[in-house]
């Protein structure tokens, strides 16, 4: 049996960077230009869903003069210059990075985000953080589909059943569980549902390559 993950996956919103606020503000600054009703539970029920699906909604709830594509792009503007503003890492989310990469474990980011905001999150850092990057705009059918958890490990070069897979969304869990990875949800500003054989776990604080290891062997030993 493999001793330790091939790869480690990881969502960007919310699960690495604390940004959710930043498409929540980003939404009402949209609803509010446009004289439009927009409510936090409206925003929160996008959060961790493509931008192409969510651009539909957003059109039709704020009866939006804008194509999908003006309203990815408005948006996608907005976020970028408050992520230019200040990147703040959710905790213990770049400590671990930092461990994978000094034990050589590779690293995806899986976003849905447009892929020039993921590169922005992605290049912050003083040392490369990712083997490969996936954006919303580098799959055809986004999260909850599995094909963006698939499109990375395939890119990787590594079996998706050897990955472990971080999300802070329902969304985005969903996607990474049906890909077949060993998903964990951490959750952020959205509650995560409590089903039978989900992990959960409240943070990536304190959490290190060591911690990953202990849990795909666990989760290959029930498995195999």
């Amino acid at each position: 049996m493999q001793s330790q993950p091939a790869a480690v996956l990881f969502d960007m919103d919310g699960t690495l960077v604390d940004s959710e606020n930043y498409w929540l503000s980003s939404e009402q600054e949209l609803a509010n230009r446009y004289d439009a009703s927009w409510s936090a539970a409206d925003g929160e029920a996008l959060i961790g869903m493509s931008l192409y699906d969510s651009a539909i909604i957003l059109k039709q709830k704020m009866n939006l003069p804008l194509n999908s594509e003006q309203i990815i792009e408005t948006l996608t503007d907005s976020v970028l210059a408050k992520l230019d503003s200040a990147i703040e890492w959710r905790p213990g989310a770049l400590e671990l990075l930092h461990d994978l990469r000094a034990s050589g474990i590779k690293t995806a980011l899986v976003t849905m985000s447009m892929r020039r905001m993921a590169l922005s999150v992605a290049n912050s850092d003083s040392e490369p953080l990712f083997d490969v990057v996936v954006a919303g705009d580098d799959v055809t059918h986004g999260k909850p589909h599995p094909e963006p958890y698939l499109t990375a490990a395939a890119r990787l070069g590594v079996d998706i059943s050897h990955c472990i897979a971080f999300e802070d969304s329902e969304t985005g869990l969903r996607s990474a569980e049906s890909s077949g990875a060993i998903a964990v949800g951490i959750p952020n500003i959205v509650r995560l549902a409590e089903l039978e054989g989900r992990i959960v776990w409240p943070t990536l604080a304190n959490i290190t390559t060591a911690d990953l290891i202990r849990l795909y062997q666990e989760n290959r030993a029930v498995n195999d």
